[in-house]
């Protein structure tokens, strides 16, 4: 046995413990390319850390020749951890001994500072974390935009190109070739991005910014025999987790690590691939077996995270993608008790659907439920609003995660201070409508009559355009509609919020959500030009692609799959209440609703399983009266009580004690508590009158 393994790992029965053949294989697969096609809650983390801790327990490789990189700082900890838990970190000697979990730049940047002098030589360098003033400087030289959004959009797009691997010299020729939309035109942002490069090594110091980490990482490697010869004989074993998600350059670090060795293993699920604005691409993961024709290929299907409702859904929503490649399909399978099915909710307004979800958390809370374990999840960050004012309202308490509440973003904050200002002027013109005041004082802060290219601009773009609805919609509630007060009653409502909770419901887009999961998701705003987007409509490239279709459809499956057990998805027709009912519910919506009428709830007839004896159908019964009764006294869904399917095993097993109770599927100590002596009491009359 190595010296840095733990004497635990030698039991490699321990190790197998409790993983399904499917993971079982991966994790004892032999040494060289392995792909782990694991879907959404397949249990991908438990299965990879086994499989690094089987290697080193093993004698195959040393827990220090392991390197293990993931995209987030967050999943490298969690591996971590599992791999702390496992005893596979080995001894306590960093330099030998320690898997090492790390992100791609986390890595990358460990090895540069160890090998810069040996390459680079006696010029320092140092981490650019702050670009904008960089970017402003280029974009100055090159005379393109150099307000905030406009310097956000071209620094993203450097960050694309370099991702992408495009140089400055090439971009252009790129872009047009791809249909690409850009923040800039191609020669003007070209310039920018050249400008950018020079900028950071005009000094003594160079300067790297975050992809250069990488760029610089693989050249060391591909350029010098004696940085790679050291390294590889470092680092012997790498495993990739969400490979769907790598960058081209990501792959050139990846293939720069490897050299001409094959022991690699990568894990990932094109089903999950909704990354493509920052490079990123399924094309490694679905081309690995031609790449590697002799790897073991595993698929992870069963589905240990969602009820068999949930999992029935998600598995319908991404079955009416196209384009995919067949081996590389994933078709879930539950694994959990079953649950409630999926609900889907259409309401007049926005207000009603914010209103109804609010009331539905409540009863969600009250029925023992906690908030952190209840998410809101849209497309866009502009989308928060009105789900913000609704749980304020209702006095829930909230955090709204991968972003900033509505009214403490930037382009909010501008806009209210801009509004305010105008509100306190005495020159305005008589007849100035409300409506006309808002749009004059929101145009200059970017408010154009249609969305801006790039991203930033655009998600500033509908921020200020959901200000502007929100403005109006208020001022048609004043008594006397100016601009002072609509502009006194915006002030008022963003001083109600509430500071972020971390015990409170998730506000999220669908990118934030992107491996979190909660006990129950409200997917809202599910509505044509929102979810797909409206910019993915049009055909961009001129070549009929459906690709930006079809991300979009993946993004609502990984909203779908973020739900273990109640998930609501909800739309409304109109914008305001009373306004004109225009909107229609999404594409991917429709085709899931019962004879495709609009919204219903359930989503299908609960079937009862034909499991029951007689006396246990009739015991069943009595259940679900009881249910009916204390549902409607706590003013809550029945299913929010119990689910049939719980239902259905307590009248099979008629249990006597709480002991009894307990040990059926959907008896947690929460429900014992609140539930426990009704439920003996209905059981204990049901046996006394069959007696």
């Amino acid at each position: 046995m190595s010296r840095t393994a733990s004497p635990t790992l030698t039991a490699h029965q321990d190790l197998l413990d409790g993983l399904d053949p499917e993971q079982r294989i991966a994790v004892t697969a032999p040494r060289g390319p392995l792909c782990v096609l694991a879907g959404a809650g397949t249990g991908k983390t438990r299965t990879v850390t086994r499989r690094i801790a089987h290697l080193i327990s093993s004698g195959h490789v040393s827990a220090g020749q392991v390197l293990a990189v993931t995209f987030t700082n967050r999943a490298a900890g969690e591996m971590r951890t599992r791999l702390r838990e496992l005893s596979a970190s080995g001894v306590a000697d960093p330099s030998a001994g320690l898997v090492q979990a790390r992100t791609f730049h986390a890595a990358s940047m460990r090895q540069l500072r160890y090998f810069w002098p040996n390459v680079v030589g006696d010029t320092p360098w140092k981490l650019l974390d702050r670009k904008f003033p960089i970017v402003r400087q280029a974009a100055h030289q090159a005379r393109a935009a150099t307000d905030p959004d406009s310097l956000r959009d071209l620094a993203a797009e450097i960050e694309w190109s370099k991702a992408s691997l495009i140089a400055a010299d090439d971009y252009a020729a790129v872009v047009g070739e791809i249909g690409r939309d850009t923040p800039a035109p191609p020669d003007i942002f070209a310039a920018v991005y050249r400008n950018y490069e020079q900028i950071k090594v005009a000094e003594n110091t160079m300067l790297l910014d975050f992809d250069d980490l990488l760029i610089f990482t693989a050249a060391a490697l591909e350029d010098n025999d004696s940085v790679a010869e050291e390294f590889r004989d470092r680092y012997r074993c790498f495993l990739v987790d969400e490979y769907q998600d790598v960058t081209p350059l990501q792959q050139r670090v990846l293939d720069a690590w490897l050299g001409d060795r094959d022991d690699l293993t990568v894990v990932g699920d094109a089903n999950q691939t909704i990354y493509s604005f920052t490079g990123a691409s399924p094309k490694n993961l679905l081309n690995f077996s031609r790449t590697y024709p002799d790897a073991t290929m595993v698929r992870l299907v069963r589905d240990y995270r969602s009820t068999p409702q949930v999992v029935a859904l998600a598995n319908e929503v991404i079955g009416a993608a196209t384009g995919r490649i067949a081996g590389m399909k994933l078709e879930l399978i539950g694994q959990r008790p079953d649950g409630p099915e999926p609900e889907f909710v259409e309401f007049d307004d926005e207000q009603a659907e914010a209103k109804s979800i609010a009331h539905r958390i409540t009863a969600l809370i009250r029925s023992g439920v906690s908030a952190s374990e209840i998410a809101i999840l849209f497309r866009i960050n502009a989308q928060s609003e009105v789900y913000e004012q609704a749980l304020s309202e209702a006095g829930i308490p909230f955090q709204v995660r991968g972003g900033e509440g509505f009214f403490r973003r930037t382009e909010i904050v501008q806009a209210l201070a801009a509004l305010r200002a105008a509100g306190d002027r005495d020159d305005l013109p008589a007849d100035a409508t409300v409506d006309r005041l808002v749009k004059a004082v929101l145009a200059p802060l970017g408010l154009t009559q249609t969305a801006p290219a790039g991203q930033q601009a655009r998600e500033r773009w509908e921020s200020l355009r959901a200000l502007e609805s929100l403005a109006n919609d208020l001022a048609a509630l004043e008594p006397e509609p100016t601009l002072a007060n609509v502009v006194r009653e915006l002030h008022t409502r963003a001083q109600s919020r509430q500071p972020p909770v971390m015990d409170g419901v998730t506000l999220a887009s669908l990118h934030a959500a992107k491996g979190l999961e909660w006990d129950a998701v409200f997917l809202a705003g599910l509505t044509e030009g929102t979810l797909p987007i409206s910019h993915s409509l049009g055909d961009r490239d001129g070549t009929g692609s459906i690709e930006p279709i079809e991300e979009e459809r993946r993004l609502f499956y990984v909203g779908v799959t973020r739900a273990r057990e109640y998930l609501t998805l909800s739309w409304a027709l109109s914008r305001n209440a009373g306004g004109r009912k225009t909107r229609k519910p999404s594409r991917f919506v429709t085709p899931l609703l019962p004879q495709n009428t609009t919204a219903t709830t359930p989503r299908k007839k609960k079937r009862i399983p034909a499991n029951l004896t007689a006396g246990g159908q009739e015991l069943f019964d009595k259940l679900k009266e009881w249910r009916l009764e204390t549902s409607r006294e706590l003013a809550v869904p029945a299913f929010v009580v119990f689910t049939d399917a719980t239902l259905t095993a307590i009248a099979a097993k008629a249990p006597k004690t709480d002991a009894e109770l307990v040990a059926v599927p959907g008896i947690g100590a929460a429900k014992l508590e609140r539930f426990g002596s009704d439920i003996l009491n209905v059981v204990a009359s049901h046996l006394a009158a069959r007696r």
